[in-house]
């Protein structure tokens, strides 16, 4: 873990993911270095994904729920946390590249959608992925369909209530985590059947509810064809920061940095710091991508 990304993790650790977080309703791998050609320095990333001129790999069969149980059954944990193993924390390489991701997390008070911060990236053709709730879908059915037309915005799987990834029922900031692989299943697969069928594709990136994940969960992610996104700068802490701790917090991102922050709660301070950060870091050479552009 870098220098910069402990001092983070470090202050943040207690409060950072929580502001959005309702209570539920009931392979190690490192970041790959990209096949793409250099994006450009002037403009952001194209509406052609790169990656659909690649000759299509042979995908494995999705494993189904009992397969799943059966081949995790007695499998025990290692580790706990934010960055474990089969989570990707920042891009790779050294460009001035920044990832600006977004958390709809949905559930009682999480279902909102700031308006202003949208608005904000589409009139200043900023990139971002964004990771949605199946809940926050459910609730924003027009606005889901707007953000998926949106060639700027890709959409990543954000879980199917809002749940740490455990399998043996461990918690973050007092949210019960998944309790064993069936439960992990269900909260990445749940979601992702949905965002496929609205989608026509199948979403690429998963974050958990809270950003948390044992060894084990972050296995059965990568089974079911997801890769987890985590992140280096939590840029709102759980959307809590005011408009100057989001800017500071973000225009402090080094070359690299993936950065989380929150899009569904209107009138705090994500939209007015993300809008003070961005025109500086890209006046100093920084370029904003979603997080495809660049991760093989």
């Amino acid at each position: 873990m870098s220098v910069s990304r402990r001092m983070v993790l470090t202050a943040l650790t207690g409060a950072g993911l929580a502001g959005c977080q309702s209570p539920p309703n009931a392979l190690p791998g490192s970041v790959r270095s990209p096949s793409r050609a250099p994006l450009s320095a002037a403009t952001p990333p194209s509406t052609g994904r790169l990656a659909a001129a690649r000759l299509p790999a042979v995908v494995p069969a999705l494993p189904d729920r009992a397969q799943t149980v059966a081949r995790y059954a007695g499998v025990e944990p290692r580790t706990w946390g934010m960055d474990v193993p089969g989570v990707t924390t920042a891009l790779p390489g050294s460009r001035p590249l920044l990832a600006l991701t977004f958390d709809a997390c949905g559930g009682p008070g999480g279902c909102g959608y700031d308006a202003e911060l949208i608005d904000f990236l589409r009139a200043t053709g900023v990139p971002a992925t964004l990771f949605l709730n199946a809940r926050w879908i459910d609730a924003n059915p027009a606005r889901f369909e707007q953000l998926a037309a949106n060639p700027l915005f890709e959409i990543g799987n954000h879980g199917t209530i809002h749940r740490p990834l455990s399998v043996s029922g461990r918690s973050a900031y007092g949210i019960a985590g998944t309790r064993d692989a069936g439960e992990v299943y269900d909260e990445v697969e749940g979601n992702a059947a949905k965002l496929t069928g609205l989608l026509g594709h199948r979403p690429r990136f998963f974050r958990s509810g809270t950003a948390h994940y044992d060894d084990v969960a972050t296995r059965i992610v990568a089974d079911l064809h997801h890769q987890v996104a985590g992140f280096t700068v939590n840029g709102d802490a759980g959307a809590t920061f005011t408009a100057t701790q989001v800017h500071e917090q973000v225009k402090a991102a080094p070359p690299g940095a993936i950065v989380l922050a929150h899009m569904n709660h209107p009138g705090h301070g994500t939209a007015d710091g993300i809008a003070a950060a961005v025109p500086p870091l890209l006046a100093s050479g920084h370029r904003f991508v979603r997080l495809s552009d660049v991760l093989a």
